[in-house]
């Protein structure tokens, strides 16, 4: 459970928030009782953002992997469903 601060009390409490995140502890900030944003350490937001595979890539492994009828799917599932056309008129 991360610890909960008002907006106002942050103001006040920088410095032990700063610590606390530092430490790994997870801090939720509020406002009007919301939870509005979260303050969380630099090896924990490095952690989070770190390199991924694009989705593209890890498909296309997957697809020399696998045949889509191993998988259980017919190659129709996969079609776009994507209406191709003009689209609407607009009357500005």
């Amino acid at each position: 459970m991360p610890r909960r601060y008002s907006i106002a009390d942050a103001r006040t409490n920088l410095p032990t928030i700063v610590d606390q995140a530092e430490g790994g502890v997870d801090i939720e900030l509020t406002r009007r009782g919301r939870p509005v944003a979260v303050v969380i350490s630099l090896r924990e937001f490095e952690r989070l953002r770190g390199e991924r595979p694009r989705f593209g890539d890890v498909y296309r492994t997957f697809l020399e992997k696998y045949s889509l009828a191993e998988v259980g799917l017919d190659e129709r599932a996969l079609a776009s469903t994507r209406d191709k056309g003009r689209g609407r008129e607009v009357s500005l």
